[in-house]
């Protein structure tokens, strides 16, 4: 396979195949290492308090039926996608987790995080290099 200038390329279903192993990975070596219950806060980025609650709503109940426990705090961004780095609630997210309070970031999907394939690896490898997985409601799940 080849961009279009010539160079070999990734198609972007193969791209998004190997982020999902990637984060797959570090997930299942997080759990593997925790060694008690896994215990997870929450990321949501909405346009409004009732999308929040929404969501919310959804992805407490996805991590009580995964036999997950909900950390005390849960974390949100509102208004459009700024990138994640510039987002307050995301990052204080994984700080949250990162200080060894939750063992997971879980959002709606990767969309809610980034768009960005390069920012969402290096993001991947940061909090999995610290012991803490992202999570989502949609695609594949360990």
């Amino acid at each position: 396979m080849s961009t279009n200038n010539g160079q070999p390329g990734f198609s972007p279903a193969r791209a998004d195949e190997r982020l999902e192993n990637l984060r797959s990975a570090y997930e299942h070596n997080v759990i593997e290492a925790a060694r008690r219950t896994v215990r997870v806060t929450t990321y949501v980025l909405a346009s409004s308090v009732a999308e929040r609650r929404a969501d919310q709503d959804l992805i407490q109940s996805h991590v009580r039926a995964r036999g997950w426990k909900l950390a005390l705090s849960s974390f949100w961004d509102f208004g459009q996608a700024p990138p994640v780095t510039d987002r307050t609630g995301f990052g204080e997210a994984s700080r949250y987790a990162v200080q060894g309070f939750a063992h997971a970031i879980i959002a709606i999907g990767p969309q809610a995080i980034t768009t960005d394939d390069a920012m969402y690896e290096e993001l991947l490898h940061f909090l999995g290099s610290r012991g803490v997985f992202l999570a989502y409601l949609s695609g594949p799940t360990s």
